[in-house]
């Protein structure tokens, strides 16, 4: 039902405990993925520095610190930033070869500009520049040289930033669709709850009046006791079965109160009885409609009358509003154990919407379901619409 989805769906805590493993797994991966490239990068300037037999020791423990770092270049990437620029500058300002570094400066910058605030990331930036400079300036290179390496590491950069910004337009979205997600869960329950208590509402009348009936039988029963006994027995088995169809009716009414209303004064509630009239308002709003009744047609209990009628009265609504110039087929279909409605429609100028302008399928299954049923609802292979439901009586169930 939508009801029970709207409510798991506003619980949250499957969904939440989802993001969270999903979450946990994808920190874990790049977590690996940076460790396997601090570790191939730094093979890589040692098997490069190898090529330079002549280069003091300081050399290489300089190029490790400036690659290692690479593993915390997504959860510290400020300060195992600092740590790999600073070997850097150690590293270029001693004379060795830029060469020795690798490519692991534009993964560096690639980082600052990635994962890194914004401020500190600049400062990076500025510094990384600064120790190119002292490497040219220490005889690595000439002007040309700097041009294409501070080139080179703001292309880097900018990359990096770039993918935080795709990022972050990512992560907008995912937090709108999550919003919208939970307006509209709530909405659905809100519509849930309402309908609830209008049919419990509804139920209120039915049971009122049947108490009605089996006061008046009553007090029928206690004038003509006396003087025509088969009047009153006729009047006891009135009370009896009215009786009886009141406690079904106020089990249900239990069932699906939400909330205590003090309404009065209201309508009393239709049912199958009315349904000529309703047809007649469908048809004078310029919706042809028909109407079949399959089996022996019989009284059944007031609330599953309403319930039926509700159904049929909102499918007709969502054919005039969503499919115009659509025709409409009622179908009644009484069983030995409840009653069949049906409602379909031709094509029209548009599909009708399955939940209509108020959640109109929200409030059809939960009438369904006061009388153990479900609602099908979908467009037909041919065009149109179809409503369809069983609705069965409480010796069925």
């Amino acid at each position: 039902m939508d009801a029970a989805y709207a409510q798991g769906r506003m619980a949250g805590a499957g969904a939440a405990g989802s993001v969270a493993v999903v979450t946990g797994r994808t920190v874990s991966r790049g977590a690996a993925f940076d460790a396997a490239l601090a570790v191939a990068l730094a093979a890589l300037s040692a098997w490069l520095l190898a090529a330079f037999a002549t280069l003091p020791w300081p050399a290489f423990p300089l190029a490790l610190a400036h690659t290692l770092p690479l593993t915390a270049r997504r959860s510290a990437p400020v300060a195992a930033g600092a740590v790999a620029t600073a070997a850097a500058f150690g590293y270029l300002s001693l004379g060795f070869p830029m060469v020795g570094l690798g490519p692991t400066a534009l993964v560096w910058l690639y980082a600052f500009g990635s994962y890194a605030r914004r401020p500190e990331s600049y400062l990076l930036l500025a510094a990384a520049q600064v120790a190119v400079a002292v490497g040219v300036a220490r005889g690595q290179g000439d002007v040309s040289t700097l041009v294409g390496d501070i080139v080179a590491l703001l292309v880097a950069y900018l990359l990096g930033d770039s993918a935080r910004r795709r990022r972050d337009v990512i992560a907008l979205h995912r937090d709108r669709a999550d919003q919208l997600e939970r307006t509209q869960a709530e909405v659905a329950r809100r519509a849930v709850a309402e309908e609830r208590l209008r049919i419990a509402r509804e139920l209120h009348d039915v049971v009122a009046h049947s108490m009605s009936v089996v006061a008046v039988q009553a007090g029928t029963g206690r004038l003509v006791v006396d003087r025509d006994p088969a009047a009153a027995r006729e009047a006891l088995t009135v009370i009896e079965r009215t009786s009886r169809d009141a406690l079904d009716e106020m089990r249900r009414l239990l069932g699906v109160l939400r909330d205590e209303d003090g309404g009065s004064g209201r309508a009393p509630a239709p049912d199958l009885a009315g349904l000529d009239e309703l047809i007649a308002r469908t048809v004078a709003s310029g919706v042809p409609v028909s109407v079949r009744v399959e089996g022996e047609r019989r009284p059944l209990p007031a609330g599953l009358e309403l319930a039926a009628y509700r159904i049929v009265q909102e499918a007709l609504t969502n054919v005039a509003r969503h499919a115009p110039g659509a025709a409409a087929t009622v179908v009644l279909r009484y069983g030995p154990d409840g009653l069949g409605v049906e409602v379909t429609n031709t094509r029209g100028g548009a599909a009708p919407s399955p939940n209509g302008s108020g959640h109109g399928l929200l409030g059809m299954r939960e009438r369904a379901a006061v009388y153990g049923g479900t609602v099908e609802a979908g467009p037909l292979p041919g065009g149109g619409y179809r409503v369809a439901t069983e609705l069965r009586t409480e010796a069925a169930r």
